[in-house]
């Protein structure tokens, strides 16, 4: 409830505001340019106040659904045509620089790459609140981003999808492009619960 986890103040910066430091801290990024609700400009722009950096553009306007939103932001970058592109969430702001390299190096050898986790803990259906049956979690991991693309193919991909999938990895597959899990980050976690926002405002407060 309230103001977008994105713009919630983490005790001197905004979640939207660490992800985009985060991205023009690599010399190898040449563009960041953020997605955001056509209605939310001002709240953009408060929380990148001061950010003077020429590689930051001006926000593209997103739509109704997250895929459809990156196509937006995929369309706006279509003039400049880079060879990859990264798609981050701003509700993950303490993505590590060696994380986002990673993505980027995986590209040189397949069309897309996904930050992910391994997932270790037991896995169990259920019924109500009883447990089920015990579910394998051999092969199963935990998506996080950047989601990295070899541009033309992800735009490509995203123009011909229904605007339905959960992320760009299930775009991805469904226009048949391969995508390799390199290592994420238990530090790059999504800011989802309030106790996921006191979380965030604790490890800022260490940066």
């Amino acid at each position: 409830g309230g103001l977008p986890k994105q713009y919630r103040d983490l005790g001197g910066a905004t979640p939207l505001r660490l992800s985009v430091e985060a991205f023009l801290s690599l010399p190898e990024i040449a563009t960041v340019t953020a997605v955001i609700h056509p209605d939310d400009r001002a709240l953009h722009d408060a929380a990148l106040a001061g950010v003077d950096d020429p590689r930051l553009t001006a926000p593209a306007p997103g739509s109704d659904t997250r895929a459809r939103s990156v196509r937006a932001g995929l369309e706006k970058l279509g003039a400049r045509r880079p060879d990859k592109v990264l798609i981050h969430d701003a509700a993950r702001p303490f993505v590590p620089q060696d994380v986002i390299r990673a993505v980027i190096a995986a590209l040189d050898d397949v069309p897309g790459a996904c930050a992910a986790l391994p997932v270790v803990d037991a896995l169990w259906s259920s019924d109500g609140d009883l447990a089920g049956a015990s579910v394998p979690r051999d092969g199963l991991w935990r998506a996080q981003t950047p989601q990295g693309f070899r541009f033309e193919a992800i735009l490509a991909a995203h123009r011909a999808h229904d605007g339905t999938g959960a992320d760009d990895v299930a775009v991805a597959r469904a226009a048949g492009l391969a995508v390799r899990f390199v290592p994420g980050s238990e530090r790059s976690y999504k800011i989802t619960t309030a106790e996921d926002l006191a979380r965030a405002r604790t490890d800022y407060a260490k940066t």
